[in-house]
């Protein structure tokens, strides 16, 4: 079963349970595809390693730990993503200034248009 335009599929980076459920279950709605989640800077870098992913929402805070050794790794494989933060730009290091970030708490429009602008144009 093939389809001329299958669903990207986004790997979330998310220590926070109750938001990782609310993504796997808006995603969907949204037209993509979840590929997987992770909950901390090992899971996270372990998974990608393999993974068939075409997008990324990373949370910058996973329980206390930053995630910029995740978002290292996917500029390395050429994957786009997001970083999920409560801080803004500004808690970013200089080598993120051009990332994309969609700050918390956000809506669905909000995840909606940050993972378009993502989107390689056809």
């Amino acid at each position: 079963m093939t389809t001329s335009d299958p669903a990207p599929r986004v790997f979330i980076v998310e220590d926070e349970s109750m938001l990782l459920m609310l993504l796997e279950d808006l995603l969907p709605t949204l037209g993509y595809a979840v590929a997987g989640s992770a909950g901390s800077v090992e899971q996270a870098l372990a998974d990608i390693e393999n993974a068939e992913i075409d997008l990324a929402l990373v949370d910058v805070n996973l329980a206390g730990t930053p995630s910029f050794p995740i978002a290292d790794a996917l500029r390395e494989r050429g994957v786009p993503f997001v970083f999920t933060t409560g801080y803004g730009q500004q808690g970013l290091p200089d080598r993120f200034a051009d990332a994309a970030v969609l700050a918390k708490p956000f809506r669905r429009q909000d995840i909606e248009s940050a993972l378009a602008r993502l989107r390689p144009k056809a």
